[in-house]
């Protein structure tokens, strides 16, 4: 078929999409909120909320703003909300006569809450015209983040620290998703966690992961974190070896802090094609092979020193995955909370915990989620250090058929 053929004419769909997109441009963040109430009411939905997923990922919290209706924060664990969030799918609910719907809002695979609106009827036409305007407001929300506050502030349920807002700002989005291989990843406690952190970036086949620990509490902990995942961000970029990075952090966390501080770090490479798994383990619990809903084993290696004792050579290990493969990294956090003068959590009762929640058969976002806010109901609460968890799911193939227009 020619160019000629084609038809280039504007549907209605394409240029509600369209006008929302040119106008999102220009539009500043105080008045996103009357923009997607204007799009939703011109095919007929009113009652438009905006709910985000807070900072300890609990809540959706219902952004403000004129023309959007502001209800109370609702539980992700226990709401029709927090079910389209967690199954990243609408859910729909019969409502005197209308439909009340629920829409992720997925940046990317990301997603950042949800979008409630009510319509007098619903066709297989204005669900997939909703599902694509509430991937849009994802998308100019996350964009319009950069510079505002205002998303941030609606998240925040409780007074953050100062070391928190630092970890916040260095953190890439908590969850990805492709064909290949998912990723989520959590921190506790959200409004005051210091030194843990995490950081991945997928380039071409490989998987990049790193999750560090840096020794201390507050600002100091957050400043060595924060030099560590930059230092780790430069080395990958320059696409070198794990061997490298590991040697590249060392050398800038002991120029900037001297031989007496150190991070731990868990760094690994994972070829979502084929499967092959690295990693290097410097000073940083081991990390938990979980496969057909059971952990498997815990990938105990030989131990490089941590980040920041001075010019090592890291000692490597890599093994095989196959596809359904989950790999849980973890900070010591999560095992050494106790009572005082009682035992540590520790890693038996993780696994337990593991085995138990892994049987629900959840996504990858939704299972890290769960898991952390269980191991912090069975440690009692207590969170006097960081728990960071981080998982990994592999499924391997190709991602060449998105490619393909239908």
């Amino acid at each position: 078929m020619t160019n000629s053929a084609v038809d280039r004419s504007e549907g209605f769909g394409e240029r509600l999409l369209g006008l929302l997109l040119d106008q999102s441009h220009l539009v500043p963040p105080h008045l996103m909120a009357p923009l997607i109430a204007e799009r939703v009411a011109r095919i007929g939905g009113r009652e438009v909320s905006v709910l985000l997923q807070d900072y300890a990922q609990e809540l959706l919290v219902p952004l403000p703003g004129r023309k959007l209706v502001i209800g109370a924060p609702e539980a992700i664990s226990d709401s029709i909300a927090g079910q389209a969030f967690l199954k990243a799918d609408i859910v729909e609910v019969p409502q005197n006569g209308a439909v009340r719907m629920f829409l992720p809002m997925l940046d990317g695979s990301d997603q950042i809450g949800v979008l409630a609106l009510t319509l007098d009827e619903v066709d297989d036409d204005d669900r997939r015209l909703l599902r694509r305007l509430a991937s849009l407001v994802a998308d100019m929300m996350v964009t319009k983040h950069a510079y505002t506050d205002l998303f941030f502030l609606a998240r925040r349920r409780q007074p953050m620290s100062v070391a928190a807002e630092m970890q916040w700002t260095l953190l890439p989005p908590l969850a990805m998703s492709v064909p290949q291989v998912e990723v989520a990843g959590i921190l506790e406690p959200a409004y005051n966690v210091a030194g843990d952190s995490f950081d991945y970036a997928l380039n071409d086949s490989i998987l990049h992961v790193a999750v560090i620990d840096a020794m201390g509490h507050d600002l100091d902990a957050a400043t060595m974190a924060t030099v560590a995942i930059g230092a780790y961000r430069h080395a990958r970029r320059g696409d070198i070896s794990l061997a490298e990075k590991y040697a590249f952090m060392d050398q800038a966390v002991t120029r900037q802090f001297g031989p007496d501080h150190f991070v731990t770090a868990q760094m690994m490479h994972l070829n979502v094609v084929s499967g092959h798994l690295e990693w290097v383990n410097a000073g940083h619990p081991a990390p938990l092979l979980i496969r057909d809903h059971r952990v498997a084993q815990a990938l105990h290696s030989p131990t490089t020193l941590p980040v920041g004792f001075g010019g090592e050579t890291p000692r490597m290990s890599e093994m095989q995955l196959q596809p359904g493969d989950r790999l849980l990294c973890y900070t010591d956090g999560v095992i050494e909370e106790h009572e005082s003068g009682g035992e540590p959590f520790g890693e038996q009762q993780l696994i337990d915990c593991v085995n138990r929640m892994s049987e629900a058969g959840e996504g990858v976002r939704a299972a890290v989620r769960r898991l952390s806010h269980t191991l912090k109901a069975e440690r009692g609460g207590r969170s006097s250090d960081d728990a960071t968890l981080f998982l990994i799911e592999w499924r391997g193939g190709t991602a060449d058929h998105v490619t393909e227009l239908e």
